[in-house]
């Protein structure tokens, strides 16, 4: 049952407490101004992502995190490049707001802009748009399991850090030997060393594979220029799809292996030390707006944005404390505010006329939503201020985005459309992948009953079959179209419904990234650009503390994590592995480094959370 909107309200009022209040203590607020004030000194154009520094204050002695705070370290900005723009420049400039996810932008975009334009797709352009949006999460899902995250629980890592459970590896019988050909836990954990092992290896190439078919349908990775508001340029035809078919058929079996070896690591792991059930532990608060559209009731309007939004493959949801919050699209949208309190950005006034006080189906909206938002690189004043990020809520409450979300959400929403091919139960995602000539793959991802560390990253990989099943969903379709004469994929941006006394338009592009939900929302004046916000997951994950003092989505998993590494006898020889396991469990897509400030002294370890990878040699 999902909860009622006054019942939000209030319990995301409890416990409030005055925002003027610092947070962090004296100690931390040192270390966050000297790691800014390194920042600063950097050259500004080197990495214009920007990128995330974690601080923390640990106590070696009993082995906890006393203080968490996620900074982003650059002001990001280029929304303030679109102002005044053509519109058919937009999707382009946007599209950088990424360096590796540059489709995802363009599609949010493109959604952004069908909104406030009325331009409809054609089916056949919403179904190769949402095979693009496949591709990409397939390579970044296998990037974070086996390349990024993965050698944080191989041989080379647990051997130094825990010696004891590498000691317990060698000897623990793999549960499911049958799906991925590993006898013993040791076995799996060779494997995932960082470079030298063969899941690591055969994990780029199974990159290389999903970006070879994100060319085959969009021209180049991963910024595609074919990815317009109306559809895509580029067209297909039945022997260009069955191509792209084929190249992804290796990944039925794949996912299958991926979810059996990290369902054998992460309960070999719990068996080892139950205590890894607190790793990364949070309240379940996700959300998501849901991806892959549904050909027959999309159409970019604001107006049936609740009806195509329960269409489509991934369900728009929230869920607050591991209830079911909102289904609603329109409502999830008009929820949001995004909060400077904590943050180096400066807010600049609008005057009160141009406040946006209500969504264009009426739901009230805040001061504080992004539609209503300008911001400017002059720094906030505020002594309190920590990161040149925000935080980002929904009815006054944090919440986690991710691959893992949507898995979540769907199935606790149990409103997909019906398919042979995946099925929500309430409780659980079931998938039924097959091919031609090739024996079925089953597999069920359950909600946990702990949500840590642990889940999020299982349930990214049981992501791969979900990704699957809706690739094969949309395959069906496109060959559907095809055989009644549907080969038109875009719709001219001069189709526009245009009301030449409608000044304001508004839009918003509610999409999705591999690391979570994406969002782009525009203030259109006279078909001009007038405002332009940005939402990414990495940021609202590493996201500052709430007006009322709840610290962030990273920052509270971080805070409810024990350190349970052994191996060291002082600082000088810690690997703060369990900080950088829950850090890498919320998959940053920018760099990223750990500072561990070791209480009572003045010692800083500085641990670099790996967002890159070693080519295969």
């Amino acid at each position: 049952m999902e909860l009622q909107l006054a019942e939000l309200i209030n319990t995301a009022k409890v416990n409030q407490r005055d925002a003027h209040t610092p947070r962090l203590s004296p100690a931390m607020q040192e270390l966050v101004k000297q790691q800014n004030a390194i920042t600063q000194a950097s050259d500004p154009m080197s990495k214009l992502e920007g990128g995330l520094a974690v601080n923390c204050r640990v106590d070696l002695n009993d082995k906890s995190i006393i203080e968490a705070a996620s900074m982003a370290t650059a002001f990001r900005g280029y929304e303030s490049l679109l102002p005044g723009r053509d519109l058919r420049q937009v999707g382009l400039v946007s599209a950088t707001a990424s360096g590796i996810c540059g489709g995802v932008h363009a599609t949010a975009s493109a959604l952004c802009l069908e909104m406030a334009l009325g331009i409809k797709p054609p089916p056949f352009g919403i179904v190769l748009r949402n095979l693009l949006l496949s591709c990409q999460y397939l390579s970044d899902n296998c990037m974070h399991l086996f390349v990024l995250a993965g050698p944080d629980y191989s041989q080379a890592i647990v051997e130094k850090t825990n010696p004891e459970i590498w000691s317990r590896a060698q000897q623990s019988k793999s549960q499911f030997s049958h799906l991925h050909g590993y006898t013993h836990i040791s076995d799996i954990m060779v494997e995932l060393n960082k470079g030298s092992g063969s899941l690591y290896r055969e994990a780029l190439q199974m990159v290389s594979l999903a970006r070879q078919a994100y060319i085959l349908l969009g021209g180049k990775y991963p910024h595609s220029e074919s990815i317009i508001p109306g559809g895509v340029t580029m067209t297909a035809d039945a022997h260009k799809l069955g191509h792209f078919s084929e190249m992804l058929q290796p990944f039925m079996h794949y996912s299958q292996k991926a979810a059996a070896i990290w369902d054998d690591i992460f309960d070999f792991m719990l068996s080892a030390n139950p205590r890894y059930e607190d790793l990364g532990r949070s309240d379940a608060s996700l959300l998501d707006f849901g991806q892959w559209d549904h050909p027959d009731h999309y159409d970019g309007s604001y107006q049936t944005c609740d009806i195509w939004g329960q269409h489509r493959w991934s369900t728009p949801a929230a869920i607050i404390n591991g209830k079911l919050a909102c289904v609603s699209l329109s409502q999830l949208n008009a929820g949001m505010e995004e909060n400077l309190d904590y943050s180096f950005q400066s807010r600049i006034d609008i005057p009160a006329a141009d406040v946006i006080t209500h969504d264009p189906v009426g739901n009230a909206i805040s001061q504080l939503h992004p539609w209503n938002k300008k911001t400017h690189a002059g720094k906030n004043a505020s002594p309190n201020a920590y990161s040149w990020g925000s935080s980002l809520t929904w009815r006054g409450h944090n919440f986690e985005v991710g691959a893992y979300a949507r898995l979540y959400l769907t199935a606790a929403a149990q409103k997909i459309p019906k398919s042979p091919y995946l099925h929500a139960t309430g409780s659980s995602m079931h998938f039924l992948l097959s091919a031609a000539n090739e024996k079925a793959v089953e597999l069920e991802w359950h909600i946990p009953d702990v949500w840590n560390t642990f889940a999020r990253n299982r349930a990214r990989a049981y992501a791969l079959a979900f990704n699957l099943a809706v690739t094969r969903e949309n395959i069906d379709s496109a060959y559907r179209l095809l055989a009644v004469g549907e080969t038109k994929t875009h719709a001219a941006l001069n189709d526009a419904n245009t009301n030449e006394a409608q000044t304001k338009q508004l839009g918003v592009g509610l999409w999705g990234a591999s690391r979570g939900f994406l969002a782009h929302w525009a203030v259109l004046d006279k078909q001009r650009i007038d405002n332009y916000q940005i939402a990414i997951p990495s940021r609202i994950n590493a996201g500052t503390t709430t007006p009322t003092r709840t610290p962030g989505p990273m920052e509270k998993a971080l805070l409810n994590t024990p350190i349970l590494e052994t191996a060291f006898r002082n600082a000088d020889d810690f690997a703060a592995i369990d900080i950088q396991r829950t850090i890498q469990s919320f998959d940053p897509c920018m760099n990223c480094t750990a500072h561990v400030l070791v209480n009572g002294s003045e010692q800083v370890l500085s641990k670099v959370i790996d967002t890159s990878f070693v080519p295969v040699k």
